[in-house]
């Protein structure tokens, strides 16, 4: 079992609504970051509400801690978490080259989506949602067209790992990457995350609600944004949905 980190405080409940709404509950009370685990969520939601699927023997946990810096700086947690999350992959089941990073908070395994972030503010806090797909991956019928198709770990490495189990490795990564961001700002963790970044000089679709982009995706700027190469030139996604 990886040592937990200093400074954080974990909080393991058997079922709840939504790791995010106890994390916004228990905000007033917090004297410092802490980790909530649910082995079961009743109503969880992902990006833009869209409903998360989080049966028991997947991972649904929320970080929760004191928001510093400006709001773009909190935006780019999202990074910091991704990274963390590659890297409690890869410990788990030893498969480096099998986990890729996908613009904006999206973590890909064998290239189907195997786990997603969601960043949200509580008053002066900052929230990171992660479900991950351990045990259990959605159908296809149950995402967006055109959207990644939902893997598990279980299913592509054949690897049963425990909620539990896996929020104790990625809670530590995450506290690695966490004082690297803090003591170096973003530039290490861009260059990190660019290192492992699904579909990086390929052509890609960056979709809001009310238009879209293609473009080659060249690179991921200071600010966190999206550089994608189209017709027009250079282009700075700041949100979208990104589709292959």
């Amino acid at each position: 079992m990886s040592e937990w980190p200093s400074g954080y405080s974990r909080h393991v409940f058997d079922s709840l609504d939504s790791t995010l709404s106890e994390a916004a509950r228990m905000a007033p009370t917090l004297t410092g970051p802490a980790w909530i685990l649910a082995l079961e969520q009743t109503a969880a939601r992902g990006r833009r509400g869209r409903a998360w699927s989080t049966p028991r023997g997947n991972f649904a946990g929320t970080l929760i801690m004191q928001r510093t810096g400006t709001p773009a700086d909190a935006a780019l947690r999202s990074f910091v978490a991704s990274l963390a999350l590659r890297e409690a992959f890869v410990a788990v089941t030893g498969q480096e080259a099998a986990f890729a990073l996908k613009w904006p908070n999206d973590v890909l395994l064998g290239g189907g989506k195997v786990a997603g972030i969601l960043l949200e503010t509580v008053g002066s806090a900052l929230v990171i949602g992660i479900g991950v797909n351990l045990a259990h991956a959605p159908s296809a019928a149950q995402v967006e067209p055109g959207a990644v198709t939902p893997v598990s770990v279980l299913a592509e490495t054949g690897i049963s790992v425990a909620p539990d189990m896996f929020l104790d490795v990625l809670a530590c990564a995450y506290a690695r990457l966490e004082d690297q961001f803090a003591t170096y700002g973003f530039a290490p963790i861009r260059i990190a995350w660019l290192e492992h970044a699904a579909r990086k000089g390929e052509v890609v679709t960056a979709r809001t609600m009310r238009d879209e982009t293609v473009g080659v995706f060249e690179d991921v700027d200071a600010n966190g944004n999206l550089v994608l190469m189209t017709a027009k030139g250079r282009v700075a996604i700041t949100a979208a949905d990104v589709y292959f």
